[in-house]
C-alpha cells in the first residue's frame, strides 16, 4: 500500500494479503454486489462494528449463491484490519468497502473519499413510477440506480426521495432510513417492508429503547404523516429533520430534540483504533 498522502479519493484493491493502490476508474466494468460506508470524524465513527457486521453477512450471502475462488473468511477479516488502518485519523471521511464482481471473479475494494458536506436538515419527494432497487435488503447493487433517482428530482428542490411499497406505503428513502414521531412515541415502517437494514437507524433505536420510550412499527402512506416530525438518517449525515415533503405532508417539528439526539449519537462515537480487527 503507498504511503503517499491521501487525495480526495483513492481506490485499493486487496491482493495477495495486502490492498493496492489502483485507479478510481479501474472498476469500470465491475459490478458492486455489496457495499458499506460511514463517517469517519479525526479517527473517530458510529457503529462501526455494526457497519462491519452487515457487510460481511452480504458478502457471506453473495458467495453463497456464487461462489468465487479465493476469497474466504480469513481475507474479509484481514480486508477490514487493513481497510481501518488505510483510513487518516485526522479530517472528515466517508470510506467505502465494497464487494465487486469483475468475470464472475470476486474483489474486494477500499475507496477512501473526502466526506461530502453534511447537512441537519432535508428536503424530499415521493418517488413516482416502479421501485429501482432489484436487491432491497442488500446494501450495494443498487447504488447507482437510486443515485439516479435522487438526481432526477434535484430540479424540484429535493435532496432525496422516498421510495413507497405497491400498497403506497413508506418504505426509506434512497439513500437513508425514515422514521417518524408520535408524540413520544418514535416510529419506524414495518419489518416485512424491505429495505436495507440501516445502521444508523438500528443505532437509534437501541438508544431509544434505552430510553424508555416506545418504539411503534407501523406501515404509512405519506399522508398519514402530516403534523409529524420526520427524520431521515444515514451513515453520512446522522440525523436530519424533513423539513419539507414536496407534494406530501407538512412535517412539524419538536423545539430542541434533533439536537439533542444528534448530541447522543455524536456521544457514541469511538476512535477507530479501539475497533475490533
Amino acid at each position: 500500500m503507498s504511503s503517499a498522502a491521501t487525495p480526495t479519493s483513492v481506490s485499493y484493491l486487496w491482493c495477495d494479503g495486502e490492498l493496492d493502490q489502483v485507479d478510481n476508474d479501474a472498476f469500470a466494468e465491475a459490478t458492486i454486489e455489496a457495499a458499506d460506508s460511514w463517517l469517519v470524524h479525526d479517527g473517530t465513527a458510529l457503529a462501526l462494528d455494526l457497519h462491519r457486521t452487515r457487510f460481511a453477512g452480504s458478502v457471506r450471502d453473495e458467495l453463497r449463491e456464487r461462489p468465487g475462488p479465493d476469497l474466504d473468511r480469513h481475507d474479509l477479516d484481514a480486508f477490514w484490519a487493513a481497510a481501518i488502518t488505510a483510513i487518516p485519523r485526522t479530517g472528515d471521511w466517508f470510506p467505502r468497502i465494497e464487494l465487486q464482481r469483475d468475470g464472475g471473479v470476486p474483489l474486494l475494494v477500499l475507496r477512501v473519499r473526502s466526506a461530502p458536506a453534511r447537512t441537519e436538515s432535508v428536503t424530499i419527494i415521493s418517488h413516482q413510477g416502479d421501485d429501482p432497487r432489484t436487491r432491497p435488503r442488500v446494501k450495494g447493487p443498487d447504488l447507482a440506480a437510486l443515485g439516479r433517482v435522487r438526481s432526477e428530482v434535484t430540479h424540484l428542490g429535493a435532496s432525496e426521495v422516498a421510495l413507497l411499497s405497491p400498497e403506497g406505503f413508506v418504505v426509506e428513502g434512497a439513500y437513508s432510513a425514515l422514521l417518524w414521531w408520535r408524540g413520544d412515541t418514535l416510529c419506524v415502517p414495518p419489518d416485512d417492508l424491505d429495505r436495507v437494514d440501516s445502521v444508523t437507524a438500528r443505532t437509534v433505536l437501541a438508544v431509544a429503547t434505552a430510553l424508555g420510550i416506545e418504539v411503534l412499527r407501523e406501515p404509512v402512506a405519506p399522508a398519514e404523516l402530516e403534523g409529524l416530525e420526520i427524520w431521515a438518517l444515514s451513515s453520512l449525515h446522522g440525523i436530519r429533520i424533513v423539513t419539507r415533503w414536496i407534494d406530501g405532508p407538512q412535517p412539524a417539528e419538536q423545539p430542541g430534540r434533533l439536537r439533542a439526539w444528534r448530541a447522543r449519537l455524536g456521544k457514541l462515537s469511538r476512535p477507530l483504533d479501539t475497533v475490533k480487527r
